[in-house]
């Protein structure tokens, strides 16, 4: 063992397959296009800091955060990278957004108008990104089908506020994974929306709206700048779909835990909160230290397998808050202190599926207790 980080359960984070996933995904932009790469939910799961600066040393355009919170962890760090947050800022912080030098998302003429006035009242100018809510149902001025006047009318008004600079607008496509349809549907109003402004007279810097699904499918919507998020990270939006017609990447996290002990069990024992699992033989359980409390879903109780050696091995039980058992009867070999690698190389999917959600919520679940250890250049950063 080398140090106490890996007594119990943690996460290795390999920086060259970040870089090589960054290479591999701005390989398909054409020169001028921008890439903005995703930050958020602590660098989904990665450590913010850590990828923020690779991501800075390799060229990044930009980096997004969801609150003034996550972009202020990165300036404190020295990440001088201009950063978009898009999320919603309350007016009051608009002085934290300047100070910090962080580009804000405007979502409605009432924040924008409140947004204004708190940057009048400092002397000061706010680089904001204007959102333009064209089928996601979330957030921005609503573009639909149909009559765009109160539309057309709004993005004028939040374009000609004084003590905001417009850089750029934005939108976010909801089924660029899966309908093909829709999400071009999507992109045209967003284009009805920018010629809507340029015929006034606006021509913004910045236009955007592919996230991963869109990069990798749909070059079309490139425009002046990309942000994909799970394709950063090395994961694929549909991983039965995305697999084989894409260009390779590399999951930039794995995540191990360390066998605390070995139980020789009976055959009917119950195991685990509740008894849900009746052992149906004589068994060997591996005990790991790993739980809901490091982020991994309960759901995955009696459903899920670590990899242990070469041979996946099933949960065995409820997984607790700090545990989870799993089964090593065929693997005599196993002894306390051996590793089972719980995420990554096809693992984090297979659990993604069998949890019932997306590849995205267990990474950004690994808890803040889990220490991340760092590789870059094929060296271990201590």
């Amino acid at each position: 063992m080398k140090d106490r980080r890996e007594a119990r359960t943690w996460a290795e984070i390999d920086l060259d397959a970040l870089a090589h996933n960054y290479y591999t995904l701005r390989a398909l932009l054409p020169p001028e296009c921008r890439f903005l790469a995703p930050v958020k939910a602590n660098g989904y799961g990665h450590g913010a800091v850590p990828v923020a600066g690779k991501l800075e040393r390799l060229g990044a355009d930009m980096l997004s955060v969801a609150c003034v919170d996550e972009g202020a962890e990165l300036r404190r760090a020295g990440i001088r990278t201009p950063i978009l947050c898009m999320g919603v800022t309350p007016a009051q912080l608009t002085g934290e957004l300047l100070d910090l030098d962080i580009t804000q998302t405007v979502e409605d003429l009432e924040s924008g108008e409140a947004l204004s006035r708190q940057a009048q009242s400092l002397g000061r100018k706010l680089r904001v990104h204007l959102k333009v809510d064209t089928g996601m149902g979330r957030l921005g001025v609503y573009w639909g089908d149909g009559d765009h006047t109160a539309a057309v009318r709004e993005l004028l008004q939040l374009c000609r506020l004084p003590g905001l600079e417009v850089e750029g607008m934005f939108t976010h496509f909801a089924v660029a994974d899966s309908d093909e349809a829709y999400t071009r549907r999507q992109l045209d109003r967003f284009l009805e929306a920018r010629a809507a402004l340029e015929e006034q007279g606006i021509s913004l810097k910045i236009c955007h709206c592919a996230a991963s699904s869109a990069v990798l499918h749909y070059p079309c919507t490139h425009m002046d700048m990309v942000r994909p998020g799970i394709a950063l990270y090395g994961y694929y939006p549909d991983p039965e779909g995305d697999r084989d017609s894409c260009p390779p990447l590399k999951p930039v996290m794995r995540l191990y835990s360390r066998i605390s002990a070995v139980r020789s069990m009976p055959a009917g024992a119950r195991i685990s909160y509740g008894g849900t699992a009746v052992l149906k033989r004589d068994s060997r359980l591996a005990v790991l230290p790993i739980g809901y409390g490091d982020g991994l879903p309960r759901v995955l109780s009696n459903r899920m397998q670590v990899l242990i050696g070469d041979k996946l091995c099933p949960v065995v039980g409820r997984v607790c808050m700090d545990m989870c058992m799993a089964d090593i009867t065929d693997l005599p070999q196993v002894r306390a202190g051996d590793v089972a690698q719980i995420y990554g190389d096809g693992l984090t999917d297979r659990a993604a599926a069998q949890a019932d959600t997306i590849s995205y919520e267990l990474l950004c679940r690994v808890a803040t207790r889990v220490p991340r250890i760092y590789w870059e250049n094929g060296v271990r950063l201590d």
